[in-house]
Parts: C-alpha cells; structure tokens; sequence
C-alpha cells in the first residue's frame, strides 16, 4: 500500500516476557519508544505468544508477562497515548499470522538468521513455532496498518521479510496491507556485556555479572560495574577495536548522563579505570531509580495495571478489525452472517 504517511502516523512494537530487560533494552529501545509518542499513534505489545517457543513456567510466566507490562509504563509510556496491551488478549494476531504463512515461503523461513541460532541454542526444541516465529511478527505488524516500526541490527531482517510478505500479498490482491517503514534510533548507545565487551549485552548471557538489569538492586549494580573488564593499557579512550570495555563504560556512562563522547573524554582524562566504573554504575542507578519506583507502585497495584491492559487491548482489536476485514474480502472468505457478498 503506497498511500502518503497520514498526520499521525502508527508506531508498533513489542518485546518478549522472557525475564527482565537489560540496561541496553532502555537505552536501545524502551527510551526511544517515550519519544515515539509525540506526533505518532503508538501501539506497544507485550508479545507472550512469541515466548511459547521456549517452554514456560506457567507461575512464573504470568509473572513475567505483567512485569513487563508494568515496566512499559514504568519507563514512559503513557496509557493515555499509547495502546500498551498482551498480544494473546488480541486473537486477530494468531489469525493473520495463518493467513500470512500461506505468502511465505518456506526458503524466506530458512534464511532467517535469528532461526538459525536460536535452533541451535534450543536443539532439543526445535519446534514450527519457532520456525514461523518471524511470520507472526508480520502479522503483529501489519495487523495494525502499522507506517513505522522502530527496530535494532537483529531484526532489520525480519522486517524485511514482513515488507516482502505485503508486497506480495498486495501485488495479488491490490492494496490490502500498509507497508511498513524501519525507524533507526539515531545516537543510540551500543551497550555491551561487560564480562566481554566484544559481544552485546544479552538478558541470556552466562554470567549475571555480564549483564544490568533495569530492576537489578543499586548495590548489585555498582558490583557489576565495579568487576567490569576493561585492560591494562591505563588510559581512558574511545577505541573500540583496542579498548572494548572502556569504549563500553563511556557509552553507558554517555547514555545515562546525557553527554556526549568529548564531554565523557574531558571529564574521565584522569585515565583512572576505578572512577570510570563506579561514576557509570552511579549515573545508571540515578538512571534508574524512579523507573524502579514506578515499576514498583504499577506491580503493587494490579486492578490498575489491569485496567490499562484492558483498554489497550480493546483499542487494539478495533483497529484489527478493520484490517481483518479487508484481509478476509481480499482472500474470499464469508462473512460470519453467513452471507455471500
């Protein structure tokens, strides 16, 4: 669909409730979406159907799933903007995702990078679902007649294929599907494990002291900085290929200060690797604090938390019913009257 970007334009995207996010989760992606609001109607999914690719405590799950609602709105997102909803509250997505399937190919599925590796990480589980995963992201995003999707290095692929899925529904059926447009974060800070500075902080990653979590408790996070990698050349540079741990405390020092990489140069020539880490850990924590509090009064009250799921929801599935709509015409279904029209 080439129609011209309207006033409003609308914003989707999510995150899996696979335990907490990581420190580069807010700077990477949860801190730009607060921004996306202004201007944009914004719709932010807890994507749950996703995560049963890997087999969940039930308990446990639940938990997860309302905690990162609860962080969503923690860290900025406004119910009064934004939809924030569950993605299994709206069945629309599971629907499409079907329809969709049957426009994928089946070598598009085999390419994915994300596949590949997680098939390997999970080989005694490597499940269709795990498969098709990329194919219900499609559909996460094109049932909303969604114009921009923010999104990082490791998903620029599966929008792609999403692109290609509606270009290939629509050169057969007209213009059903809003083709959607990436939304690179610009300045974003690359924060990376701090055990091996090489790789990008991941939420899996083996050691918890490689990894900060945005709810991880002040003093864990001042330890976790405080035993960071850096090197033994004792001078504080920006040199990624040489220096990866220090290049890596200045970005989230960077990130969390709101400098930029001379003022984090000039304030840290004193080359003294102790101070780097522990003025990073201080400036994270006072970061964090208020999401932290936040986070704290939505957990504590559920009624409320679920009263803005409820309302997400709703204004979710209105809008994907209108895409449904336009996908069971163009594919020739009958309506549920049980008419032919």
């Amino acid at each position: 669909m080439n129609e011209s970007t309207p006033a409003r334009p609308v914003v989707f995207s999510a995150a899996q409730p696979t335990g907490q996010l990581t420190i580069g989760n807010y700077f990477g992606a949860l801190r730009n979406w607060v921004a996306l609001q202004e201007g944009r109607e914004c719709l932010f999914c807890v994507v749950d159907l996703h995560a049963l690719t890997v087999r969940q405590d039930p308990k446990v799950f639940r938990e997860w799933i309302a905690d990162l609602a609860a962080l969503y709105l923690a860290c900025g997102i406004d119910p009064e903007q934004s939809a924030v909803f569950i993605q299994s509250h709206v069945p629309a997505h599971a629907e499409l995702a079907w329809m969709l399937s049957t426009f994928t190919q089946v070598g598009e599925l085999e390419r994915m990078t994300q596949f590949k590796d997680k098939a390997q990480r999970h080989k005694t589980n490597v499940n269709a679902g795990l498969f098709t995963y990329p194919v219900l992201m499609a559909a996460d995003i094109l049932l909303y007649g969604t114009h921009q999707v923010p999104v990082g290095d490791d998903q620029k692929q599966h929008l792609e294929l999403t692109r290609d899925i509606a270009n290939r529904f629509n050169g057969i059926h007209g213009p059903v599907l809003q083709v959607p447009e990436p939304i690179i974060a610009k300045g974003a800070a690359r924060v990376r494990d701090l055990q091996d500075p090489t790789k990008k902080m991941s939420k899996t990653a083996a050691s918890e002291l490689a990894r900060v979590m945005i709810l991880d408790d002040p003093k864990l996070i001042l330890k976790k900085f405080k035993k960071a990698v850096t090197d033994s050349l004792g001078e504080i540079r920006y040199d990624n290929e040489n220096q990866p741990g220090v290049a890596n405390l200045l970005e989230i020092w960077c990130a969390a200060t709101g400098n930029d990489m001379d003022a984090a140069l000039s304030h840290f020539s004193h080359n003294m690797y102790g101070k780097l880490k522990v003025e990073t850990a201080e400036a994270v924590i006072a970061l964090l604090e208020p999401v932290q509090s936040r986070f704290k009064q939505w957990r504590e009250d559920e009624p409320a938390l679920a009263k803005v799921l409820a309302a997400g929801a709703e204004q979710a599935r209105g809008r994907a019913e209108v895409t449904m709509g336009k996908v069971h015409d163009a594919l020739g279904l009958m309506v549920e009257s049980g008419r032919f029209e």
